[in-house]
């Protein structure tokens, strides 16, 4: 018991001391996984239920084996609380394809991943499934397909880096956040979900840190800078950073954006909401040209963003020039509501005016521009800071030292952003609510929440 005590003390001690910039860590020892802690085998594993193009009709699964088994099958129904259900399963042949990657010096496992899209599904239905070989199965998984009544409430789930101590602490996290919205539709990876991008560990510990989570929710990850790295000292010597290995393999993911950015660039539709993954590693002005057009065609009533590298940052050093120049003329040009980032370990919420005609004053405290929001959901943590007033925008709510997830809820004309942390206090929430004319209102409610926590206040 001593030793015990002993233990989660000095850990505690190690996650919160600060060093100038981020977290003193160096003397904490990570548990040692045995060399196959994470091969696979002969049975299912890492399965995963995707966010699809068209999330009322469709859902895209994915799965993996040992190269031992060559194709895989999937069985799903129509879900009831009579157990028989599954006498009205479907049966369908995946698309299997062998796994391997000599080239990638910390990866060396063989594998065998599985995919398949489900079409043709009801809307707002509830569905069974299991994955196999015919012989070896998982157990039933069950997912709802979204409504095509557009003005139905649901919520979904928003967490930033998982990235470090992954099975030891972001395990609790998201956890917690299924805990909190068991209803969520979604989650919303705003990268950074491994620390290695081709390290398969670490992709072992992320699935297994989410479990059943990421079976019975579909995920909607975009890449962070940590999922690019080199493969290859030939790749390192030119300076070129790959898209790690698994990340197309295990994520069956729409391929609606720009050519060459299939499944890291892309949209879906869910109910009235239009979400958008963009991938803040490469090709800024590709994506756009290709937002524009994209957004120019919108007619949702909500258009909420992701990607990985904040508009403004959270934390003091870190900003992204680039990114603002590429992209933030296209969120005003069409008035964005929303946009979830991750990648500077803390936590930052803040907006912008919603145009040049607005007064300034008590108006612009009622009314908003595009909200953006900075959060991280792994273990480790940098200070915040960063002015945003050079930048035009105004910071409302920071945080650090606290992993954070988030529970964004729409109805109609309302939505609600509620950040909790990882034993579910509330930390921040506002809500904006929808002007026929004009532009969104905004209701700060961040004096329900518990207080901001930052360097010198407790």
């Amino acid at each position: 018991m001593n030793l015990r005590f002993f233990f989660f003390s000095f850990l505690a001690f190690s996650l919160v001391s600060n060093s100038a910039h981020t977290q003193d860590t160096k003397a904490y020892k990570e548990p040692k996984f045995d060399s196959d802690w994470s091969d696979p085998t002969l049975h299912p594993d890492r399965i995963i239920l995707n966010i699809s193009e068209d999330p009322a009709r469709n859902a895209n699964i994915s799965w993996r084996t040992s190269q031992k088994i060559e194709t895989g099958v999937i069985e799903y129904a129509e879900a009831s609380a009579d157990p028989r259900f599954v006498i009205n399963a479907f049966r369908l042949a995946a698309k299997s394809s062998p796994f391997f990657s000599p080239d990638v010096e910390s990866q060396k496992v063989k594998a065998t991943y599985h995919s398949i899209s489900l079409q043709n599904l009801k809307p707002a239905t509830t569905y069974a499934y299991r994955v196999g070989d015919s012989e070896r199965w998982s157990e039933w998984l069950q997912f709802t397909t979204a409504s095509v009544d557009l003005e139905k409430k649901f919520s979904f789930l928003y967490v930033g880096d998982a990235q470090n101590y992954i099975l030891e602490l972001w395990s609790r996290l998201i956890r917690q956040s299924f805990k909190t919205a068991p209803d969520a539709k979604f989650i919303i990876h705003a990268g950074d979900l491994v620390n290695n991008a081709h390290r398969d560990k670490q992709w072992h510990e992320w699935f297994t840190a989410g479990g059943f989570i990421h079976s019975m929710i579909p995920s909607m990850p975009t890449p962070g800078n940590h999922e690019y790295q080199s493969k290859s000292p030939s790749e390192q010597a030119a300076n070129y950073r790959s898209l790690s290995a698994q990340w197309q393999p295990q994520f069956n993911l729409p391929e609606n954006g720009p050519k060459g950015l299939e499944e890291t660039t892309y949209f879906v539709d869910y109910q009235d909401a239009r979400i958008i993954s963009l991938n803040s590693n490469v090709a800024l002005e590709t994506q756009a040209e290709w937002l524009d057009s994209l957004l120019s065609k919108t007619t949702k009533k909500w258009i909420i963003l992701t990607f990985h590298h904040p508009m403004y940052s959270a934390s003091s050093g870190r900003d992204n020039p680039k990114i603002r120049a590429a992209w933030k003329p296209i969120l005003d040009k069409y008035q964005v509501d929303l946009v979830l980032q991750g990648h500077d370990h803390s936590y930052a919420r803040g907006r912008v005016s919603p145009g040049e005609n607005l007064l300034d004053g008590v108006n612009l405290r009622d009314q908003t521009g595009t909200v953006y929001v900075v959060s991280v959901s792994g273990g480790k943590m940098y200070e915040v800071g960063g002015n945003w007033d050079e930048f035009g925008a105004q910071k409302d709510r920071s945080g650090e030292n606290t992993q954070l997830f988030q529970v964004i809820s729409i109805a109609g004309d309302h939505l609600l952003f509620e950040s909790y942390t990882a034993i579910g206090e509330l930390y921040d929430s506002f809500e904006l609510i929808k002007s026929p004319d004009g532009p969104n209102k905004f209701i700060e409610l961040r004096a329900k929440a518990i207080p901001e926590k930052i360097s010198g206040k407790k």
